[in-house]
């Protein structure tokens, strides 16, 4: 009791269909999957470690693995 059946399922999917119609649901259900897919891509890209090249006092040339970066933001 209170829980949707597959009926009722099966009703809601057609009243959406003929309100919006399979181009739009098509539309919107490749936007919904891009935005996913970019989410994900972001998440893992942030995880990898970024090389910085640099120079020490000697002048030796530096390069290093930084896996986090904090800004912190001080008053001038």
């Amino acid at each position: 009791m209170g829980g949707l059946s597959i009926t009722h399922w099966l009703i809601l999917l057609v009243v959406v269909v003929i309100i919006f119609g399979t181009s739009k649901l098509k539309n919107a259900g490749k936007d919904l999957g891009s935005a996913v897919k970019g989410f994900k891509d972001a998440v893992k890209e942030e995880d990898k470690p970024v090389k910085v090249i640099g120079e020490n006092a000697d002048g030796k040339t530096v390069v290093a693995e930084v896996k986090e970066i904090k800004i912190e933001k001080t008053d001038a």
